[in-house]
């Protein structure tokens, strides 16, 4: 639960800004344009600082990283509240990076090595909620500050929150690290962070207008030749800053690679749902967010559901079947129109928030199922630079849909009917997760469904 509310922080923050940027940009007397820099500014600054985690973890001990972690999120919090210009605000966003790219995989080792395998399905529910929670309840609160409140309090409510995180983490987080230290990969620290950097950086702008087309073409471009290079420089490492040798492990690199193609579909969902109830539908941000909270509660009632659910039917029939149920739902939604009642769309949400969360819970377990333990921070690592990318790419791909949609159309302004194309793609996207997942054994993660103390086979015949 610490590390949930910690990644939770991290999650809220990182979109609750969204929503309350004209107000920001008002007080400070720029456009919202511009100040848009202080959410790239974050992405660049996770892009750069997520490979360094696992190292870091093994090198100081995850408690000390993770305490670390939430005393610089919550410093750059205080720096965003205390923020009196674009500039100082856009450092400050850069320091919440840093300590939101060491939270993250941190804090999901920290998970992995106390909590036993046949309680990881249950422990990584907690875990799945706040990735699903943030996303969803940040843009409503911060359009509600921002309206009745001033909007440095959407930084200020992250110092308690931080404070106790501290004093918690510090007295019931393990401090557990690697005997052995390895040699820091800094010539791959810095092609990969640059890299991603570069690449997310691209895929935000896409189609939104505040690159021209070529600078966007340039950093993506960029970005994912120095993504090539580390390729080549990582196969003459010996303790690389991203391990990819750990995508041969069957389970691990189905879990990594069929989700990340899962998540570009996903990703685009908090970006694309919001936009159509307030484009296309004319409603308030707001009146949008309670909308879209219902998401949010599907998530909250799978935590309860999840480990039964894969001790019945096992890692592989779940993730084949739910992959299509998860497209069905985000298919469904290009039917929405205007005149649909607002009934039909929360339950659509509802139902479609608990089986995406029952997707991302199945992976997120799956992945560490067969990882060795003295390789579990450089995998924690690696699938969270993985997440993190393809998440980015699914905002992109979303964005690009759109704009095709308008150029094709000959349109200038969104309406309701401009989004079905974008919701029809990414579906699409995320069926193509299946070929990952059809390779799986019947039994991959068989021993994280077993009741503790259990014969192996027991719980997972299906």
């Amino acid at each position: 639960m610490i590390v949930a509310c910690a990644l939770f922080m991290e999650n809220m923050d990182a979109t609750v800004i969204a929503t309350a940027l004209p107000s920001i940009a008002r007080s400070f007397g720029e456009s919202p344009l511009r100040l848009s820099l202080a959410i790239t500014s974050y992405l660049l600054s996770l892009g750069v600082f997520l490979p360094l985690s696992g190292w870091l973890a093994d090198r100081f001990g995850a408690r000390s990283v993770f305490a670390s972690a939430i005393v610089i999120f919550t410093a750059g919090s205080l720096a965003c509240s205390a923020a009196h210009s674009p500039s100082q605000l856009v450092l400050a966003r850069v320091l919440q990076g840093v300590g939101g790219a060491m939270m993250v995989p941190v804090g999901r080792l920290v998970v992995l090595r106390a909590i036993p395998k046949p309680e990881l399905v249950s422990a990584m529910a907690w875990l799945t909620v706040p990735a699903l929670l943030g996303p969803v309840i940040g843009p409503p609160l911060g359009g509600f500050i921002s309206t009745y409140y001033h909007w440095r309090w959407i930084f200020w409510i992250n110092i308690p929150i931080g404070a106790l995180g501290l004093l918690l983490a510090l007295r019931f987080v393990p401090d557990v690290r690697e005997p052995q230290r390895q040699r820091f990969d800094a010539t791959g620290f810095a092609v990969v962070g640059v890299g991603l950097a570069a690449t997310m950086l691209g895929f935000e702008n896409v189609g939104r207008g505040v690159l021209s087309n070529a600078v966007v073409a340039a950093l993506i471009g960029v970005g994912l030749l120095l993504l090539a290079l580390y390729l080549r420089l990582e196969k003459r490492t010996q303790a690389p800053i991203l391990d990819l040798s750990l995508l041969r492990v069957h389970s691990f690199g189905a879990s990594v690679c069929g989700g990340f193609v899962f998540r570009m579909g996903i990703g685009a969902l908090p970006f694309l749902m919001p936009l159509l109830l307030q484009a296309g539908f004319g409603l308030t941000p707001f009146e949008s967010g309670l909308i879209t909270c219902a998401s949010a509660a599907g998530a909250l009632l799978m935590k309860l559901t999840a480990a039964p659910i894969l001790r019945r039917f096992g890692f592989r029939r779940v993730l084949l079947v739910n992959s299509v149920l998860c497209a069905a739902f985000m298919a469904s939604c290009s039917l929405f129109r205007p005149s649909t009642p607002h009934l039909v769309i929360v339950l659509t949400l509802l139902t479609g928030g608990f089986f995406r969360s029952l997707h991302f819970t199945s992976l997120n377990t799956l992945a560490y199922a067969d990882v060795a333990p003295e390789a579990m921070s450089r995998a924690t690592t690696l699938a969270a630079v993985g997440q993190q990318l393809s998440l980015t790419f699914g905002v992109g791909t979303g964005a690009l849909i759109l704009h095709l949609t308008l150029m094709l159309r000959g349109a200038t302004e969104l309406n309701a009917d401009s989004f079905a194309p974008a919701y029809l793609v990414i579906a699409g996207l995320s069926l193509l997760s299946l070929f990952f997942f059809v390779p799986l054994s019947r039994d991959a993660g068989a021993e994280l469904t077993t009741a503790r103390g259990a014969p192996a086979g027991a719980g997972s015949s299906a």
